[in-house]
């Protein structure tokens, strides 16, 4: 369970890290506009959702198309990511708050930063979660 929380609460700080950076991706909170609670639980609800879909429909995506990652050496994982970033949008914006991202290619591009962020905010706090390798 902890394992679960300390990757949400990388995947949140990457989606905020990543609004500053990406100008076509945004994230509408459900509160007032200088309501600072209700922004980081927003922020922590679309990382929940952003967890989920990564891991359930990503993974299975990532089974059923590995003959296509293989023919594209891996590049058709952009594509996916940022289709599973829309699709996050899309799921959010059915709650009235959440994810919203302009086109397609800024989709791509929030993902390519997304990826990158979580990757490197993991490595930064992978000693202090003092997670070993076996």
């Amino acid at each position: 369970m902890a394992r679960f929380l300390i990757r949400l609460i990388i995947n949140t700080i990457a989606l905020w890290l990543t609004t500053l950076i990406v100008a076509g991706v945004s994230v509408v909170s459900y509160g007032t506009e200088g309501d600072t609670v209700a922004l980081v639980l927003t922020y922590l609800l679309v990382g929940l959702i952003f967890g989920l879909v990564n891991g359930i429909i990503g993974n299975l995506i990532r089974i059923v198309a590995f003959p296509l990652y293989i023919l594209t050496l891996g590049l058709i994982a952009l594509i996916v990511n940022g289709l599973l970033l829309l699709l996050v949008a899309w799921i959010s914006s059915l709650l009235g708050f959440g994810l919203t991202v302009d086109g397609f290619w800024w989709g791509v591009l929030g993902a390519i930063v997304l990826g990158l962020l979580s990757w490197l905010i993991g490595i930064l706090l992978r000693p202090l979660v003092g997670r070993k390798r076996s």
